[in-house]
């Protein structure tokens, strides 16, 4: 919120209603039409800010805004439009300290008009004006409904709360849904191919980027940076030079679990946008061999795209469908399997309005199908590391003990779950799987 101010232009704000109606209306993923929508109508940092935290702040908080307006409406439903623009004000006033209460209610009248709501101006100035007399008594109110109703309270779906407040308990399960409200910050990887740690740092300091270095039990020192404050990072020379990569540090553990070496021969099975795949280059001095799949081709360029910003030569971008009939076998395998991504919940604000029970179980039976696919491209002797971005037992070492209990001809060396409210990093887990060769195996 540091980085947000009060403005008069309403284009920040525009821009935020149109993403938000459009991902009402049509089913798309704020956080796509958010970046399309920058990208079209560049903004300054400030209203770039404004904008990125309005319809963040609203798709999270979209459960408990829309309490706080059945409160005023006696229940009724609200065209689209008119709930989107309570929704804001609404978020503003209660969410964004920096944004006083009056500035909130004018400019939400103001854009009720903009947009051809004038007939409904004088209902939004009345709901938001009742809320601004009832401020102290409001705030003690959504503090209650956390205790009373979390699920409410911290707007995620009831059944997601249940779950997790059974797998773990209560106060944990309210951690987590705590953390998935949080903006996430970004985190660098140095990319040690084209640089090191300490000339990265004296280029960060010459290009006004703030940083913390970050470290934990797989993550050594001086290899992962968090980012602070900086300029927009695709005009910085660092970045365009490829000497770091943006990357969570959870998602370096199932990296490192492959343990892969110089001169060997990887399989990456699910590998766009590329992070993990890099840094396995890195850890491989760009010697050898990691085939890179994925079934969108669109994707693909992605990986394309990192690797030649990274200096990355070791790398061979292939679609899944290619190497269907393949008869090349690897010494070690990835699979980062589609997921339910309930780790990263606080990076993809809209998945807990997306996702399902029933999602669940149909990635569980895609997560498996991979792990069967993998074994039979594996060298005896080699490795199989199976990771997700999710919290759930389901996709997670359920799946793994099912795969073991029909591939007798491997083992599990060790296995892994990261967790926000333990670990203060992106939720994940990561198994490792050995293929003994025939002659140690019992």
């Amino acid at each position: 919120m540091s980085l947000l101010k009060v403005v008069s232009d309403q284009k920040p704000r525009q821009i935020a209603v149109r993403i938000l109606k459009e991902r009402l209306l049509e089913g798309k993923y704020a956080e796509n039409l958010l970046e399309s929508e920058l990208a079209a109508h560049p903004l300054s940092s400030a209203d770039r800010g404004l904008c990125q935290e309005l319809v963040y702040g609203v798709v999270r908080r979209q459960a408990t805004l829309d309490w706080l307006i059945a409160r005023k409406t006696a229940g009724r439903t609200q065209k689209t439009l008119l709930r989107i623009l309570l929704q804001m004000g609404l978020y503003q006033m209660f969410w964004l300290d920096r944004i006083p209460n009056h500035a909130a209610v004018n400019e939400s009248v103001d854009l009720a008009k903009e947009l051809g709501l004038g007939s409904q101006a004088g209902f939004v100035n009345a709901v938001l004006r009742g809320y601004t007399r009832e401020r102290v008594e409001t705030e003690r109110l959504l503090e209650e409904l956390k205790v009373r109703e979390p699920a409410l309270g911290y707007s995620h779906p009831d059944w997601l709360y249940q779950r997790w407040a059974t797998r773990w308990d209560r106060e944990k399960a309210v951690s987590l849904m705590e953390w998935n409200n949080t903006p996430p910050p970004t985190f660098a990887r140095v990319n040690s191919l084209k640089t090191d740690a300490g000339n990265l740092m004296k280029q960060w300091e010459a290009e006004g980027v703030k940083f913390l270095p970050m470290q934990r039990g797989w993550v050594e020192a001086e290899l992962v940076f968090q980012l602070e404050s900086h300029p927009p990072l695709a005009g910085l020379r660092s970045f365009q030079a490829g000497f770091f990569y943006i990357q969570d540090p959870s998602t370096l553990l199932a990296a490192r679990e492959m343990y892969a070496r110089p001169g060997e021969t990887v399989l990456d099975m699910c590998a766009a946008p590329g992070g993990k795949t890099t840094f396995m280059a890195q850890q491989m001095q760009n010697n050898g061999l990691i085939v890179a799949e994925d079934n969108n081709a669109e994707r693909l360029s992605l990986i394309q795209e990192n690797c030649a910003r990274l200096g990355v030569t070791c790398v061979k971008v292939e679609l899944t469908s290619a190497n269907a009939k393949s008869d090349l076998r690897f010494d070690r395998i990835l699979i980062d399997a589609p997921c339910s991504n309930t780790g990263v919940m606080r990076r993809r604000v809209d998945l807990r309005w997306r996702i399902s029970p029933e999602e669940i179980e149909r990635l569980r039976l895609t997560q498996l199908e991979l792990l069967r696919n993998a074994a039979a491209r594996l060298k005896a002797g080699g490795t199989l590391v199976y990771s997700t971005c999710s919290l759930e037992p389901e996709e997670n070492s359920k799946v793994v003990e099912e795969f073991l209990g029909t591939h007798a001809d491997f083992k599990l060396a060790s296995q892994r779950e990261l967790l926000p409210f333990a670990d203060g990093v992106d939720g994940a887990f990561v198994a490792r799987l050995i293929r003994p060769r025939a002659e140690y195996s019992s």
